[in-house]
C-alpha cells in the first residue's frame, strides 16, 4: 500500500548498550509518486499556500513526529 511513512528495522547488536530501537520511521515526499506534475492540479487559496509551503495540493506534505502524530492534512 502506498504510503509517505516507510518503516524499517536496523541491525541491533548483541553489544548495544542502550536499549534499541526496533523499528525506525522516515518521510518520503510525495513528489517520488507522480512521476511528472500534471497539468490543472488542485491548487491551494494564497493564504492557505503560504501555510503550507506549496501551490499545488497533491505536493503538500506535513510533517509530524512518528511518536506525536496529529490529524493528516491539517493546514492550522
Amino acid at each position: 500500500m502506498y504510503t509517505h511513512h516507510k518503516t524499517y528495522e536496523p541491525y541491533i547488536s548483541p553489544f548495544d548498550p542502550c536499549m534499541p530501537m526496533k523499528t525506525k520511521t522516515y518521510s518520503t515526499p510525495p513528489h517520488l509518486y507522480l512521476g511528472y506534475q500534471q497539468p490543472n492540479l488542485q491548487q491551494f487559496t494564497p493564504a492557505e499556500a503560504l501555510k503550507a509551503g506549496t501551490l499545488w495540493k497533491p505536493f503538500y506534505d506535513p510533517f509530524y513526529s512518528p511518536y506525536e502524530r496529529t490529524q493528516e492534512g491539517d493546514l492550522s
